[in-house]
């Protein structure tokens, strides 16, 4: 971890701090940090006292939780400007799941303090971090369901096709801009490795993707929605 170069404001970067007054942009100014973190480097861990709120500028970081036998199950993976850890600061809990940066990746990192005042004082900052709240909650509702209902392949589907949301293509217009690990990808879609790789290969076989190495084409994007859909 260090700190880095510059980069434009938060209010900049994202909606969420378009409506801070000027004081309350000197205070973003005064006390956010950026700060580097090297791939496979922890941001934060589970059960950690919440000392920070943070927003990705730079890479991606994965959210997960450590199962039974060591086993992570992977709950989020962030894009740019993604916000994370703001719920823990609200609550004045420790973390309930650990981030840790999947390639080299740089944050705005904000003490809680601060973050706290900000809501308190600024009506629609709070308003602004409530609907985030919301749609976080909902997504994550939405996983449960997805992870513990559908079948093997519709969670692959699943998965793919949310890589393909959050970090779309390569110039080539087909390959995910990813390069997930195939145990990320099983813990992603919450099955063995084993799993994935069958189901992956399988999709490959019925030319739904194509497979070069940790690459992944996406060859039929609207049967995968349909194989996600059926569960």
């Amino acid at each position: 971890m260090k700190q880095d170069e510059h980069f434009a404001p938060m209010w900049d970067l994202h909606p969420l701090w378009q409506s801070l007054t000027e004081e309350e942009r000197e205070c973003i100014v005064k006390h956010a940090e950026v700060i580097t973190y090297a791939k496979n480097e922890i941001i934060h861990y589970e059960g950690e006292d919440s000392k920070y709120m943070w927003m990705l500028l730079r890479g991606k970081v994965r959210i997960y939780k450590e199962g039974i036998g060591q086993r992570q199950q992977i709950i989020r993976l962030l894009k740019p400007y993604d916000v994370f850890g703001y719920r823990a600061c609200l609550a004045d809990e420790p973390y309930n799941s650990n981030a840790n940066a999947f390639e080299d990746s740089i944050v705005y990192r904000l003490e809680r303090q601060y973050f706290q005042r900000l809501v308190r004082h600024n009506s629609e900052l709070c308003y602004a971090v409530m609907l985030m709240m919301a749609k976080d909650l909902a997504f994550s509702e939405i996983q449960t369901v997805n992870l513990t209902q559908k079948h093997i392949r519709g969670r692959l589907a699943e998965s793919l096709l949310l890589l393909l949301k959050n970090y779309g293509f390569e110039q080539d217009g087909k390959t995910l801009a990813m390069l997930l690990p195939r145990e990320d990808l099983a813990n992603m879609s919450n099955m063995t490795t084993s799993n994935a790789i069958r189901t992956l290969s399988q999709f490959a076989q019925e030319g739904l993707v194509a497979i070069n190495g940790r690459k992944i084409q996406i060859l039929e994007q609207e049967e995968l929605e349909h194989i996600s859909r059926l569960g």
